[in-house]
């Protein structure tokens, strides 16, 4: 039998500065309500966002003052680096290898920009070898955790015995601004946060779960509902309304094309491990799975105590899985700016 990709390991880190979902909606009344006549048809979102905390890359009080581009790049290679290292060093010795064991990098990141990319910089200090393949990412957004998954098992799949590591890293925190006055940017001061996550995949026999299959689907005409403006003080969100009803009525579709390209049904997955963007958009992925409401409870969970992360959240969501129990098949899926959706089944070992 040829080997198949395996999932050896799975970490998580996240910064030290908490901020609570009551500090947060203090904290915007005091900056927005004076200056956003729709603010107070917007506050209640603080409270209905199913958030209780969440980390970020600086404190509450760094956010009260104006910050560029320049700044909020130097802070994200500060942290970032910090989250990087953290995560591949959990994963590496989870594992049970080292930082010269890795033959390829996987790296996902939509918040922040640096060249030399975050594995070069890192190199040395994680040990990787001179010969290693850097795949940077930019631009998956909160897809980029399955979308990521899926890249990184690919390449191990045409390499027997080789290793790869991926990492899912986001500061979406820094992209708080406040000059502006929006919707959306009031609804992300609700619901984003920073953290990174970190995996070790192998083309062998031993690991957590079998990578079985990976795919994606690209609505059409749906630019606007998710994304960025960027602009000379920074990343700017673009977030529609529709989100959760665009959920609802298309992710269902695309999941069961997605799986139908690997010979599998609905039916064949013995738990869907959903990137929980919200309390709406966990309900509507519910219906539009045919799940029993409040069933994706690790989900909840994971918003409740981090927040939304964008692309390493359903990787923790993931993670609490693995410790839980896996059932035969599982599949992890995300949402993301295109607008898209990614898939992929994993096989439990065992």
């Amino acid at each position: 039998m040829n080997p198949t990709v395996k999932l050896l390991s799975l970490a998580t880190a996240v910064p030290t500065d908490i901020i609570t979902q009551e500090e947060a909606a203090a904290a915007s009344a005091r900056l927005f309500a004076h200056r956003f006549k729709d603010f107070r048809h917007l506050a209640g979102v603080f409270e209905n966002a199913g958030i209780s905390k969440r980390h970020a890359a600086r404190p509450l009080s760094w956010f009260d003052t104006h910050h560029g581009w320049q700044d909020r790049m130097e802070t994200y290679t500060q942290v970032a680096s910090q989250l990087f290292a953290e995560a591949a060093e959990k994963a590496l010795a989870q594992a049970g290898i080292s930082g010269s064991d890795i033959d390829c990098v996987v790296t996902v990141s939509s918040t922040g920009i640096m060249t030399p990319s975050l594995d070069a910089r890192l190199a040395r200090q994680l040990g990787f070898r001179a010969d290693i393949e850097r795949v940077p990412v930019f631009g998956l957004g909160c897809a980029a955790g399955v979308s990521g998954l899926g890249i990184a098992s690919r390449i191990a799949a045409v390499r027997p015995g080789k290793t790869v590591l991926f990492v899912a890293l986001e500061l979406c925190t820094l992209a708080f601004r406040l000059d502006e006055l929006t919707r959306p940017n009031i609804i992300a001061t609700a619901l984003f946060a920073d953290g990174a996550a970190a995996c070790v995949l192998q083309n062998g026999e031993r690991g957590i779960a079998e990578v079985e299959s990976s795919g994606e689907h690209l609505f059409p005409d749906t630019l606007d509902i998710m994304g960025w403006k960027i602009d000379d003080t920074g990343f700017g969100i673009l977030l529609a309304q529709s989100l959760p009803p665009f959920a609802e009525r298309e992710l269902g579709p695309a999941i069961d094309g997605i799986l139908s390209r690997s010979g599998l049904e609905r039916s064949d997955i013995g738990r869907f491990i959903c990137h929980p963007g919200g309390a709406k958009v966990i309900g509507a992925m519910e219906t539009t799975l045919g799940l029993e409401p409040e069933s994706l409870d690790h989900e909840r969970a994971v918003l409740a105590e981090f927040g939304n992360m964008s692309s390493p959240t359903v990787l923790f969501v993931l993670e609490r899985a693995i410790r839980t129990g896996l059932p035969e098949r599982a599949a992890v899926i995300a949402m993301g700016p295109g607008f898209s959706a990614s898939c992929v089944t994993l096989k439990r070992i065992g």
